[in-house]
């Protein structure tokens, strides 16, 4: 199942494995994100993720019938020029 985008109300997120937890609490203090986390680029990252999952809803991108790379481009291009024309 595809993930649901954040502008429908609902956050996007991937559940935490439990052992993942466990080994936070015995960490105690010492646990949490590793030192290398970095926000800001952690939010472009999803930006573009979310740019991609829309792009993959048309679905001559999705399924990429075009046999040569410039006419792909294209299309790809039109399904971007139609996603930034509704927003």
């Amino acid at each position: 199942m595809p993930p649901v985008p954040a502008s429908q109300g609902h956050p996007a997120h991937i559940p935490e494995k439990a052992d993942s937890q466990a080994a936070r609490r015995r960490k105690g203090s010492r646990g949490g994100r590793p030192p290398g986390f970095d926000e800001e680029r952690y939010k472009k990252r999803n930006t573009v993720e979310r740019a991609i999952y829309r792009l993959k809803q048309a679905r001559a991108v999705a399924t990429r019938y075009d046999k040569r790379g410039y006419v792909f481009l294209g299309t790809a291009t039109v399904a971007a020029l139609v996603i930034w024309l509704r927003t």
